[in-house]
């Protein structure tokens, strides 16, 4: 079956249960739901950041036609996280055809700067030997799975050029693998050709270390610059 994604918008209640509690009064809002369990709620003012939202996997039940009731529920370890959406009228229901799955690729050089790091891990990190590329989590992968010199685990993020974006994406990746009791110290390194300066001060704030990499040299193409401290 083709991908689809589902856009209501209407009049609505949404109540957030689980790790707080949280609840937007009823408004006008546009509800997105995604074929891979992503659901959004979003507003008219706020830019491009939902109000609330849910990441997959998810369990998504509706009652009434047109629905007057969406409940989203998603497991979260021992807790269940949970929107409650109440809705009051339906101004636009409409499923949409997205055509076969692809996945966001890479420019060529962030893809080969993946590559030639995957194939030299330690310019990464002094020691880091490679477990995985792609590294799958329940929102996406990340780039490279490391261990380093003390068998430590250590989850890499690759980018061309590494913003405050890149930073909060790898954030994102280390919340959920730190789930697993067994990974819970797992480390974060964003790697890029240039790392801007925020990034790499909310990088340092958030303990994730920041490797400014040449993809000529990592190749062995170029000779690293040499360095001169008077």
């Amino acid at each position: 079956m083709p991908p689809s994604m589902r856009l209501i918008v209407a009049r609505c209640e949404v109540r957030y249960t689980g790790r707080l509690t949280a609840v937007l009064p009823e408004a006008l809002r546009l509800l997105m739901l995604k074929s891979d369990g992503s659901v959004m709620v979003h507003a008219d003012t706020g830019g491009f950041k939902p109000q609330n939202w849910m990441t997959p996997p998810t369990v998504v039940e509706e009652t009434g036609t047109p629905p007057t009731r969406i409940v989203v529920r998603k497991l979260a370890g021992a807790t269940e996280d949970r929107l409650d959406i109440r809705i009051v009228e339906v101004v636009s229901d409409v499923t949409h055809d997205m055509g076969e799955a692809a996945a966001l690729e890479k420019d060529g050089v962030e893809r080969d700067l993946q590559e030639a790091l995957a194939a030299a891990p330690t310019w990464c990190g002094e020691g880091f030997r490679l477990v995985r590329r792609e590294w799958p989590t329940d929102i996406g992968p990340v780039d490279l799975m490391c261990r380093d010199e003390e068998d430590g685990w250590i989850a890499v993020e690759i980018k061309r050029v590494a913003t405050i974006d890149a930073v909060e994406q790898l954030t994102r990746y280390l919340e959920r693998i730190r789930r697993d009791p067994a990974m819970e110290l797992c480390g974060g390194v964003l790697a890029a050709q240039v790392i801007r300066p925020q990034a790499r001060v909310l990088a340092e704030a958030r303990g994730i270390a920041c490797v400014e990499v040449d993809l000529a040299v990592v190749r062995g193409e170029r000779e690293p610059e040499l360095t001169l401290f008077a």
